[in-house]
Parts: C-alpha cells; sequence; structure tokens
C-alpha cells in the first residue's frame, strides 16, 4: 500500500487506516484479529483508536492483538482522548484527565508510546493553552511521537496550530486532524481543509464511506445486519439517508457501473485522493468487509469521474466562506 506523509511531518502512513470504533462492542476478538492480519498484510500501517471507544476496549483489544498477530513496530497507532461519558460535560481537555487518559492509553494497548496522540474535541472551557500543553508533555516524555487533534472547526484548527508554531521547539507542531469527511459530508472544505493545506496538518478522513450509506446497501431496505439496523447506530446512519444524499448514492453507483468496480471503491477513492487527505480512516464489520475496502489500492478515478461527483455532491458555500472574488 502507498505510504503518506502525515502533515509536515517524517511520520509516513499506509493511506488507508484501520478504524476500531466497534472493537470490543460489534466486533469481537475472532473478527478484529481477521482484521488487522488483512490490514498488515495488504501493507496497512495506520490503527487509530480512541480510549472512549467501547469504554477502553478497544484500545485493549489491540494491545492483545499486538501481542501475538502483528508486531507493534509493524503499525502507527493513533488513540485519542478528551472525551468522557458525562452528560453534563461531554469532553474534558485539562491536563491533568487528558495525561491520566494517556497514561490508562498506553496501559490498555501494552506499549510505551502512541504514535500519535490526538485531542478528541475541542473542550470550551479549558483554556487551549492547557490543553495543547499536555501535547507538548506527552512528546517530550516520550509517551506520544506525534500529536494531533479531532473534530475542531477551522478557526479552532488554525488558533491550535498558529499557537505550537510561535515556540517552535518548545511546542509540538499539529501534524494532523481528524475529521468526517465524505462525498455525504463535505463541511470540512469550507474552513478546516484550507486551515489544515496552509498550515501543513493532514487530514485523516473519518466515515469516508458516509457511515456506511455510499456502499449503496441502503438504496432498497436497511439489511438485517447493517449498522442502520442497530438500536444504537441506527441514528448514527439515519441522517444520511434522506433524498439528498439518496442521489448522491445514485450518481456513486452509476460511476461505479461505468468504471466496472464497486460504490465501495468509487466513494474511497474519491475522498482518499482529495486534496490534503492523507488517509480515511475505515472502519469495518468483518475481515472481508475490509478487503473489499483495501482493493480501492489500484483504483484511480478518471477527472471526469471526479468533476461529476464533485458536482452531484458539491456543498453551498455562502458568505463568508466562498470566494470573494466572485462578488
Amino acid at each position: 500500500m502507498e505510504q503518506r506523509h502525515l502533515g509536515r511531518t517524517g511520520l509516513r502512513v499506509s493511506r488507508i487506516g484501520l478504524g476500531t470504533l466497534t472493537w470490543g462492542r460489534d466486533t469481537d476478538e475472532h473478527d478484529a484479529a481477521g482484521q488487522l492480519k488483512v490490514f498488515w498484510e495488504a501493507g496497512g500501517t495506520l490503527v487509530d483508536t480512541a480510549d472512549v471507544y467501547a469504554s477502553g476496549e478497544a484500545e485493549y483489544l489491540l494491545g492483545q492483538l499486538m501481542d501475538g498477530l502483528v508486531p507493534r513496530r509493524d503499525l502507527v497507532i493513533s488513540t485519542k482522548a478528551g472525551s468522557i461519558p458525562d452528560p453534563e460535560r461531554r469532553f474534558d481537555g485539562s491536563r491533568g484527565h487528558l495525561l491520566s487518559a494517556l497514561d490508562a492509553s498506553l496501559a490498555r494497548l501494552g506499549t510505551d508510546y502512541v504514535d500519535v496522540w490526538h485531542l478528541h474535541a475541542f473542550d470550551p472551557h479549558t483554556p487551549l493553552e492547557e490543553t495543547l500543553q499536555a501535547l507538548d508533555l506527552a512528546v517530550s516524555s516520550g509517551r506520544a511521537r506525534y500529536a494531533g487533534v479531532s473534530n475542531f472547526c477551522g478557526w479552532q484548527l488554525a488558533k491550535a496550530a498558529t499557537w505550537q508554531l510561535a515556540a517552535q521547539g518548545t511546542r509540538t507542531r499539529i501534524a494532523s486532524t481528524q475529521m468526517e469527511y465524505s462525498l455525504l459530508q463535505r463541511g470540512v472544505e469550507r474552513e478546516v481543509l484550507p486551515a489544515a493545506l496552509d498550515l501543513g496538518i493532514g487530514l485523516l478522513p473519518s466515515s469516508p464511506l458516509g457511515r456506511g450509506v455510499l456502499t449503496g446497501k441502503y438504496r432498497q431496505s436497511t439489511p438485517a445486519d447493517s449498522r442502520g439496523a442497530s438500536d444504537h447506530m441506527a441514528p448514527f446512519v439515519a441522517p444520511y439517508l434522506d433524498d439528498t444524499a439518496s442521489s448522491i448514492v445514485d450518481a456513486v453507483q452509476t460511476a461505479a457501473d461505468g468504471l466496472a468496480s464497486t460504490p465501495l471503491q468509487v466513494a474511497l477513492a474519491w475522498v482518499r485522493d482529495r486534496p490534503g487527505v492523507v488517509a480515511p480512516i475505515v472502519g469495518a464489520r468483518t475481515a472481508q468487509q475490509l478487503s473489499a475496502a483495501l482493493s480501492v489500492e489500484t483504483l484511480s478515478l478518471p477527472d471526469e469521474i471526479c468533476r461529476a461527483l464533485d458536482d452531484v455532491s458539491a456543498p453551498v458555500h455562502r458568505y463568508p466562506d466562498h470566494d470573494w472574488s466572485t462578488l
């Protein structure tokens, strides 16, 4: 699998990442092992997790598999901290919480360090400089090799990255940002992606298949074994089952038919090769599903197909987000 640099750093990662959102909950040890083995054998390196996935079970399961199935040195492990199961306060970006969360993640993963440590979300109740200091301490202590953010809007990303660049040599550069990005969700193109491109920050798209909708599996009905049919994941899928999404899914199917490929391959290739994208994070239910996603390695979409998909999925950019030269 092709390797790409993570932002403006020397770290190289596979251009498709493996997500573990469902590990330890919907994906058991057997299926997780199958996924990791298929991913590793295909040349994949970037594995993404978080301390809140299955209340820590996803990290623990990944750690168990690294202990005997896949060598730790062959993987680039990314995890996140900052989300908390508190209805009164969803995010905790305090230095104390973050560093304690990192130590707990390392214990579950069974490793001395993570390759990339992401802040899971912006905490409006903690001074940003305090939150970012946790990244500096994590890297300077060797517990993390690189640092990133997740779910930061444009101004939050720009502020965080600029703060870190203001004292080079003492602060850790923001290497990456993880955001939802697909043909069904192009909101990052308004401000987040331009900021990331300008600041040399690599984008790691989550839900690159539109929460599974872009595979076409929901065109006629909701499969019984799909996320859309599960009680806890159905609300996650539902926003992308409207008429607007349906027209985009139809266009992806048309493109797939013309290329003798699959909707999954077309949708994933589109986001993988967007400017600023380093590696879409793919979450699969089975090793077979993951293999289907990894088969996109050989596909590059023709320019005319990309333009057609761009047009049918184009988000509305109004003042002040659009090009001012058109005013």
